[in-house]
C-alpha cells in the first residue's frame, strides 16, 4: 500500500502470502507519478538496492534504514523515519474491520472490494471526527 498520510490510501496491491513485498512495491512506485524531492518512508522490508534505486529515479527521497548486517550502511534522516508510525496507524484502522484482519474472502477482487470500502468508511469516519 502506498499512501500519502495516516489518513489516506494512494494505491495499493495484493500479494501471495508466501511472497515478498519488495517486487511488487516496485511495481506500486512504477504507477505513480511523483513531483521530484517528495518524501517516501518506507520499511526495511522495501530497503533493498533495486527499490531505492527505482525510488530515486521515479524522483523520491527514500527515507528507510539500512538492515544492520550491511555492508555499505547509508545515512537517513532519523527524525522524519520516526513519522512513519502515522502510515502503521492507517494500517491498524483497516484491520479494525474483521474481514480485512481475518481475510475469509477467497476471490481477491472480492478482498480488494473489502479492502477499499474500509479505507471509504475510515475517510468518512475522519472527516466526521474533525
Amino acid at each position: 500500500m502506498v499512501a500519502s498520510s495516516d489518513r489516506s490510501a494512494v494505491t495499493f496491491s495484493l500479494t501471495s502470502g508466501n511472497s515478498h513485498d519488495a517486487p511488487e512495491g516496485r511495481a506500486l512506485l512504477d504507477s505513480l507519478n511523483c513531483v521530484n524531492g517528495v518524501v517516501l518512508l518506507m520499511d526495511k522490508a522495501y530497503e533493498g538496492d533495486d527499490t531505492r534505486a527505482k525510488a530515486i529515479e521515479k524522483g523520491f527521497v527514500p527515507v528507510v534504514p539500512p538492515k544492520s548486517n550491511r555492508l555499505n550502511p547509508w545515512e537517513y534522516d532519523k527524525e522524519l523515519y520516526k513519522r512513519r508510525n502515522e502510515i502503521e496507524r492507517l494500517f491498524l484502522r483497516i484491520k479494525r474491520f474483521r474481514k480485512v484482519f481475518t481475510r475469509y474472502d477467497k476471490l481477491d477482487a472480492l478482498y480488494m472490494g473489502v479492502i477499499s470500502f474500509a479505507l471509504i468508511a475510515d475517510a468518512l469516519f475522519s472527516v466526521n471526527r474533525i
